[in-house]
């Protein structure tokens, strides 16, 4: 009866690898719709280079522009893209940042207004480098699902590998993905706004990113104006389309973190709960079945260590399932957990003392 209490990890594990067969592919092929590529770049000089001439590499859109709008740089950024690009894409100046907007959302609406009568808008940043089918197979997938909105989620590259691949383990994980696609409710929506792909009409229908000026996290919020105008989300695994190099250093990373994870949570109260679980679940197993065979406690001490294994399992699954790194960073799930609980920590910290920036202005 003691190994019943292993129910827990095994379920979540299971559900991962149930999650993980279930994940959408887009497969290589090409469409004739009219597509607009929209890239907002602040201060990407060093990054949005290959980003353009994979944009410009696309194969399979014979209606694809591609539009690149360089909200307020001082890098340099727009000459880089000049450089890159000459006139193949059509570079836009943004406006000033109204009151009561956001940059991000603020340079979406605009590339948006920009895009005509472009049948789908994909939305890009400026770290995203894709593959020369990329978008005509994201475009596909998206009429294949029937979906508004999909996001097909890259592969991440660059610093973080500890904490970094959380993202993608804790959807397969803890969402039911498909249960999420067909569901019309709202709170149940996941999005990565590294890259997304949006019917056109169905962005009008949900208000577009002015629905979602304020919200840090602009991904899921438009992810759930669409569930609420009627339309429907989709999840893909994109790993062999594109990839993203999101962070060069650990304090790019914990600096993005901190922008955006005190709004995943919408309380502290809310967040504690995720964080005490997650420690519990992931963080204590290792730990109990060092003190438990020091005990003298064999039978629990094979438990916990169990629920450990259980639990570098779901890693693993996940890892293989989106095309990240599986071995060793797998058997580091606890410390990757505690280094996730001390982000969140910090990330509250911050917004409760109005430090919070991100390119110069603040959030």
């Amino acid at each position: 009866m003691r190994w019943l209490a292993l129910l827990p990890w095994a379920a979540l594990t299971a559900h991962t690898a149930v999650n993980a067969l279930l994940l959408r592919r887009p497969a290589a092929t090409a469409t004739t719709e009219r597509v607009a590529v929209l890239l907002p770049v602040r201060d990407e000089a060093g990054r949005v280079g290959p980003c353009v001439e994979s944009l410009l590499a696309q194969t399979g859109v014979p209606g694809l522009t591609i539009h690149v709008l360089d909200d307020g740089s001082t890098d340099g950024t727009a000459e880089v893209v000049r450089s890159v690009a000459g006139d193949k894409v059509r570079l836009h100046t943004g406006a000033p940042l109204p009151p009561g907007w956001l940059g991000k959302p603020h340079a979406c609406q605009q590339l948006a207004d920009a895009a005509g009568d472009a049948d789908v808008l994909s939305f890009v940043d400026a770290d995203v480098v894709l593959e020369p089918a990329a978008i005509a197979s994201a475009v596909t997938e998206l009429r294949r699902a029937r979906a508004g909105l999909l996001s097909p989620y890259p592969r991440i590259t660059g610093a973080g590998r500890l904490v970094q691949p959380l993202l993608q383990w804790s959807w397969l994980t803890f969402l039911p993905v498909r249960l999420m696609e067909s569901s019309p409710r709202p709170s149940l929506a996941a999005a990565g706004g590294q890259w997304l792909v949006v019917d056109a009409p169905a962005y009008r229908r949900a208000g577009g990113h002015a629905a979602v000026r304020t919200e840090i996290l602009e991904d899921i919020a438009l992810a759930r104006a669409v569930k609420r105008s009627g339309g429907r989300i989709a999840l893909a695994d994109a790993s062999r389309l594109a990839t993203c190099r999101m962070y060069d250093s650990w304090r790019e990373l914990t600096a993005g973190y901190a922008k955006s994870l005190w709004a995943s949570f919408g309380t502290r109260s809310g967040a504690a709960a995720v964080v005490v679980s997650l420690l519990l679940l992931y963080g204590v197993p290792p730990l109990a079945a060092a003190a438990l065979a020091a005990a003298g406690e064999s039978e629990w001490a094979a438990i916990a260590l169990t629920a450990y294994a259980l639990g570098v399992g779901g890693r693993v699954v996940a890892a293989r399932a989106t095309g990240g790194r599986a071995w060793p960073d797998a058997l580091t799930h606890p410390v990757s957990i505690v280094l996730f609980a001390r982000l969140v920590a910090r990330s509250f910290r911050l917004h409760a003392r109005g430090g919070l920036t991100w390119r110069g202005r603040p959030v």
